[in-house]
């Protein structure tokens, strides 16, 4: 017979949820805090570092699915669902992806990224969720503590429909079992308040995601060197930043660039191509269509 306390021993053994050594916290000044969170926060580095190879074989699955029409969908709930959502909507105007490629489901719908509903986290996702998945697509399963429900049966489902998986989460004791594919397991330990994932498990969940999406999107020919070359210059910054790529690629003026921009409609890549190889419109998408969209390529060719 199951004890009634075993719910509660489950939790208490949880990395995430787990008591810092700090424990007259509140009797401390701001400074003292603040020189402590830091000291925490540093450990993030180190336990992103000690996942490099997963996030690697992460990306490269990703990559590999992105370029056979699949999608990346995440999943998660309260912060990690935000962060899901923060990762989704960066990456239309960071890498000109559409908003489908790339999509966020969090724990009990849009509501939630702002405003807390954290009994959506026990519950599985929903029949309509379902329909959306496809063999082609990858399913990022977010969990700090490693058993929201919500996100394991998002992972169970995506694998039963053939989709690819990574969980990731900051409960390296999960790393051992076969929820998915991949498993990034970031040893961050406890938090300064306990149970409070938004602070380091949060972050070592931001970093690992950046690299995720910024790996697999340079290796689909989304930049070139360190430049974002297809953007979407949709705000005056952005438009000015996209002028100052195209100019800094070919070694031209702004205004010069600015004028190659506008007659590529604001397509950094194609606007470069017709500055270096003398081309009109037309003859820069052939030639990019032909290298596959890479720049590099292009520019070779």
């Amino acid at each position: 017979m199951t004890s009634p306390d075993a719910p509660f021993k489950i939790y208490s053994r949880l990395p995430t949820e787990k008591s810092s050594s700090y424990s007259n916290l509140d009797e401390l000044k701001p400074l003292e805090i603040a020189r402590l969170m830091n000291k925490e926060d540093a450990k993030v580095v180190s336990a992103v570092k000690k996942q490099l190879r997963s996030i690697a074989k992460g990306a490269e699955l990703i990559q590999k699915c992105l370029s056979k029409d699949g999608r990346i969908f995440l999943f998660g709930a309260g912060t990690s669902g935000r962060l899901g959502v923060l990762e989704a909507a960066e990456c239309p105007p960071t890498f000109g992806t559409p908003p489908e490629l790339i999509q966020a489901v969090i724990a009990g719908g849009k509501n939630s990224i702002f405003a807390a509903r954290e009994g959506a986290e026990d519950l599985p996702i929903d029949s309509e969720v379902k329909k959306i998945l496809t063999p082609k697509d990858v399913v990022i399963g977010i969990a700090a503590s490693g058993l929201t429900p919500f996100t394991r049966s998002a992972l169970q489902f995506a694998r039963k429909r053939g989709c690819r998986t990574i969980f990731l989460t900051c409960n390296f004791q999960e790393a051992r079992k076969p929820l998915a594919d991949i498993i990034i397991a970031l040893n961050v330990g406890p938090e300064i308040i306990a149970g409070s994932t938004r602070l380091k498990a949060g972050t070592a969940t931001k970093m690992a995601l950046n690299m995720l999406t910024t790996i697999s999107m340079i290796g689909l020919g989304k930049t070139y060197g360190p430049w974002m070359v297809d953007l979407r210059p949709n705000s005056r910054k952005l438009k000015l930043r996209a002028v100052r790529i195209v100019s800094e690629i070919t070694k031209t003026p702004p205004h010069i660039s600015e004028d190659f921009l506008n007659k590529a409609h604001g397509n950094a890549k194609l606007a470069i191509l017709m500055s270096q190889k003398k081309m009109n419109l037309a003859q820069a998408r052939q030639k990019l269509a032909k290298a596959q969209g890479f720049l590099r390529r292009a520019l070779l060719d």
